[in-house]
Formats: C-alpha cells, sequence, structure tokens
C-alpha cells in the first residue's frame, strides 16, 4: 500500500547540535527504508523542518509503527497528513477498462 506522509520536525528545546545529530541519524535510517523499498520517494522542503515521503507498506498498521516508533526521530516529529495513494498508471487503466 502507498502513502503519501508530511512531517514537521518538532525543534523546539532542542539545540541546533542535537537537532542536527538526530537528524542525521534520521537521514540514515530513511535512506536505508528507501533503499530497501519501504520508501519510494523521499523530500526535505526547502527552508523548512518538514519531509514529504511515499511510504510503500504493508499496512496502515505498519506504517503506524513506523512512525510513532521504527524511525530515529519518532518523539519529534508531528505527522501532519497520511493520505493513502495509488499509481496513476492504475487509475489510467481503470479508466480504459471503465472501472470493469
Amino acid at each position: 500500500m502507498l502513502f503519501f506522509v508530511k512531517v514537521r520536525v518538532k525543534h523546539e528545546g532542542m539545540s541546533l547540535d542535537e537537532l542536527w545529530t538526530l537528524w542525521e541519524k534520521e537521514a540514515k535510517s530513511a535512506l536505508g527504508a528507501k533503499q530497501a523499498g519501504k520508501v519510494q520517494a523521499l523530500y526535505k522542503v526547502v527552508g523548512q523542518r518538514r519531509v514529504l515521503a511515499i511510504a510503500d507498506v504493508e499496512s496502515h498498521d505498519e506504517l503506524d509503527r513506523i512512525l510513532m516508533a521504527g524511525i530515529p526521530m519518532a518523539n519529534v516529529v508531528d505527522v501532519e497528513e497520511v493520505l493513502p495513494i495509488r499509481a496513476y498508471e492504475d487509475f489510467a487503466n481503470d479508466l480504459k477498462r471503465r472501472w470493469k
């Protein structure tokens, strides 16, 4: 299942060194998840402490486990948006078949 995920990093109360050290751990983990296929796309929003991702997970339960405790920054991110998504090509094929 594909999900669009938008998170904001809550950095209040952290020094910049603490933030960058933790974010470096998160970056290593996120890039590893991308290499393993759990993340299809990953973007940092310019000028903001926000990250956008396309996650490829087995279920919404798996995504919840990952976001709640499975990432280094779990305790400092606010999940702003999670949307189930599908490949546009699959939608286009449904259109061609008219949903049959």
